[in-house]
């Protein structure tokens, strides 16, 4: 059981990991100072978006943006934060 928990704990690391990336990597497509012109760049954020979005979508529908800023990753990686510390409490 220990060693499921330790996994599950790892994905959901890797997941807060891609979500950050996906957030700076759509600010600097936002500021024009990556292309997505460039092939490996639209393929990078192209597999983000497809990994994160069915997550913020459920939240985007609850909590809308505010004056442009979206505020459904910083509530993901919360959640993420208190599942892993949930299951480090109990089951570790």
């Amino acid at each position: 059981m220990k060693s499921l928990v330790l996994l599950i704990d790892a994905i959901l690391g890797l997941y807060v990991w891609a979500l950050i990336i996906s957030v700076i990597l759509s600010w600097l497509i936002a500021f024009n100072i990556v292309n997505t012109y460039n092939r490996f760049i639209a393929t990078i954020y192209d597999v983000l978006y497809r990994i994160t979005e069915p997550v913020y979508r459920p939240i985007r529908r609850i909590i809308p943006t505010v004056n442009g800023i979206d505020f459904s990753p910083i509530i993901v990686i919360l959640l993420i934060f208190f599942i892993r510390s949930l299951l480090r409490e109990y089951f570790l």
